[in-house]
C-alpha cells in the first residue's frame, strides 16, 4: 500500500519575497559570459522577459538532497511531479499559489511519471526487494529483485491508489505513452545499459539489450495490463561506440534512454544512447525504423527528443557526462552537451533526418554546476518553433528554432551554484510549458513556476490543454 501524505496549504514563497534576485541582461543570443557573470551561490538571474512566479520547496520524505525531483505530467488543474522517493500532486489552478494535494511515498529511481485518464504510470529503474511502496534496495544479481512500471488510480488525487505493477526486463528508466485504437494505452518502456554484463551472474537485463518493452493497458481494466511485445529495435547491434573513457566516449547503443511519440502523425523519435532514430508507430506493437543518425564527433549520449509541431524537425539532446558534470563552459565548448536540430526531409518510408545545427545555452557555468541539455517542451506558437528546456544547474532556456540552421535564445532563468562541489546533483530536471506558465521540477529546490512575457510567445497563452505528457506530443493546432 502506498503511503500518502496530505498537505493542503503548502505554498512557496512568492516572487516578491525573493531577496536574492539578480537581473542579468547579457546572454540573449550573446557569446558565453565570463565567470565574473556567474550568479553567486543560490542567487537568481534571469532575462528581463522572464519572471519567477513562485517556488514550492521539497517537503517531508522528499526533502533530502538524495531525493531528486524528476519528470512532470499535467492533467486539468493538477501537476504530477516525480521524485526518487515517489511522486507529488500539486493543485496549480492558481499558478501563483500552488498547493500540495498529496505526496505518495514510493521509493525507486527515477520515478518518471505520466498520466492518462484516471491512471498514473511510474517508472522504477532501481533493483528493489519487491514491487511494493515499502520495498528496499536489493542487488540486481538477486533473481527475486523487481524493477518496472507501477500503475496508480488517481481518480481521487488526495488519495492515489496503487493498483498494478508490471515487471520489465532491465526495469523502466523512462516510459512513453501511445494511445491504442480500442480504448487501451500502450506504455513504451525504455531501459538501457544492463547493470550486469553478459559475463556476470544477473538473471535479467543481459547484453545485448537492443529492445524496448511494450505494455498494453486496458484503461478501464488496468489490472489486466501486461507486456505484449519486446521488439528488437537494433538487430545489427546499433552504434558500437568508440571505446574511449566516459564521459568523452560515444556510447554504444544498448537500449533507448527516451522515446517521444507523436500519435497524430504515427511517429516516434528515439534517443538511444549512440543513435538518434525516427520510427513509424502505426502498428504500436511493432515500431518500425524509418531512419537512424549518429554524431560520433560531438554527441556522447542521445538522451531525449522533441518534435516541432509540424513534425518536420526533431531536437535531440546530448546528456554528456550523464548530467552530473560541468559541461557548460569554455573547456567543453558549444557543440558538446548540446541540442542537435534535425530536419525531417521527405515523407513516409523515404523520410531522412538531416542535421542542421547545434544549440547550447550561451552562458558560462561554474565548474561546481552540473549542466547539460535536458528535458523540455514546445511553447505552442503557431508558425513558430519555440521550446523551453531544462539544463540542470544551467537553468531554463527559452529558444527559437524556427530557422533550424540558426537557433537563438529568447529568454532564460537560472540560479547560481547549489553547493561548493558537483555533489549533490542540482538544477532543473524538467521544464515544461502548460496553459500559460512554465513549470520546472528542480532537483533540489522543488517546484518552480515561471512566466515568460514576450510578444514572440504571448499567443501561446490561448492554447489550453486538458492533459499533457510531454513525451506523448499533441498537435497543438489540430
Amino acid at each position: 500500500m502506498a503511503s500518502v501524505l496530505t498537505k493542503r496549504t503548502a505554498r512557496g514563497a512568492l516572487f516578491g519575497s525573493l531577496t536574492a534576485l539578480v537581473l542579468t541582461l547579457s546572454g540573449l543570443g550573446a557569446p558565453a559570459a565570463s565567470s565574473a557573470d556567474i550568479p553567486g551561490k543560490d542567487e537568481i538571474a534571469m532575462s528581463p522577459n522572464m519572471r519567477l512566479v513562485t517556488n514550492v520547496p521539497k517537503q517531508g520524505p522528499f526533502a533530502a538532497a538524495s531525493a531528486y525531483n524528476s519528470d512532470l505530467a499535467f492533467q486539468g488543474r493538477y501537476a504530477f511531479a516525480g521524485n526518487y522517493e515517489g511522486f507529488v500532486v500539486y493543485d496549480i489552478s492558481r499558478p501563483e499559489q500552488p498547493e500540495i494535494v498529496s505526496q505518495v511515498h514510493c521509493p525507486g529511481s527515477q520515478n518518471d511519471v505520466s498520466v492518462a485518464g484516471n491512471l498514473l504510470f511510474l517508472s522504477t529503474d532501481s533493483s528493489r526487494s519487491d514491487d511494493s511502496c515499502q520495498s528496499t534496495s536489493k542487488p540486481v544479481t538477486d533473481p527475486t529483485a523487481w524493477e518496472g512500471i507501477k500503475i496508480f488510480d488517481i481518480s481521487d488525487v488526495r488519495n492515489p491508489r496503487y493498483v498494478k505493477s508490471i515487471e520489465t526486463e532491465c526495469g523502466s528508466h523512462t516510459h512513453t505513452l501511445l494511445p491504442g485504437r480500442r480504448g487501451e494505452m500502450y506504455v513504451y518502456v525504455s531501459s538501457y545499459l544492463p547493470a550486469v554484463p553478459s559475463t556476470g551472474t544477473g538473471p535479467d537485463c543481459r547484453e545485448p539489450h537492443d529492445k524496448i518493452s511494450v505494455i498494453k493497458v486496458p484503461l478501464k481494466r488496468p489490472q489486466a495490463a501486461a507486456v505484449v511485445a519486446e521488439p528488437v529495435l537494433f538487430p545489427d547491434g546499433g552504434n558500437p561506440g568508440d571505446g574511449l573513457p566516459y564521459p568523452e566516449v560515444t556510447r554504444a547503443t544498448s537500449g533507448c534512454h527516451d522515446l517521444t511519440t507523436y500519435p497524430d502523425k504515427d511517429l516516434m523519435a528515439g534517443a538511444c544512447m549512440g543513435d538518434g532514430v525516427l520510427f513509424d508507430v502505426s502498428d504500436p506493437e511493432e515500431p518500425r525504423i524509418v531512419d537512424i543518425v549518429r554524431d560520433d564527433e560531438n554527441f556522447s549520449f542521445w538522451h531525449s527528443a522533441t518534435f516541432n509541431n509540424d513534425a518536420d524537425k526533431i531536437v535531440f539532446t546530448d546528456e554528456l557526462g550523464g548530467g552530473g558534470t560541468a559541461t557548460c563552459n569554455a573547456t567543453i565548448g558549444p557543440n558538446k552537451g548540446a541540442d542537435a536540430i534535425y530536419d525531417i526531409v521527405g515523407k513516409g518510408r523515404k523520410a531522412k533526418l538531416v542535421f542542421r545545427s547545434y544549440y547550447k545555452i550561451p552562458r558560462a557555468n561554474a565548474d561546481t554546476e552540473n549542466c547539460v541539455a535536458h528535458n523540455g517542451s514546445l511553447i505552442p506558437v503557431k508558425g513558430k518553433d519555440i521550446m523551453v528546456q531544462a539544463w540542470y544547474q544551467g537553468g531554463i532556456s527559452v529558444w527559437d528554432f524556427t530557422d533550424s540552421r540558426n537557433p537563438k535564445e529568447i529568454g532564460w532563468f537560472e540560479r547560481g551554484p547549489f553547493g561548493d562541489t558537483l555533489s549533490p546533483l542540482g538544477g532543473s530536471w524538467s521544464a515544461y510549458y502548460y496553459n500559460g506558465y512554465i513549470y520546472s521540477n528542480d532537483i533540489q529546490k522543488g517546484l518552480d513556476v515561471l512566466k515568460i512575457e514576450d510578444r514572440r510567445t504571448d499567443k501561446a497563452e490561448k492554447i489550453r490543454m486538458d492533459e499533457l505528457n510531454v513525451h506523448m506530443q499533441p498537435d497543438y493546432f489540430d
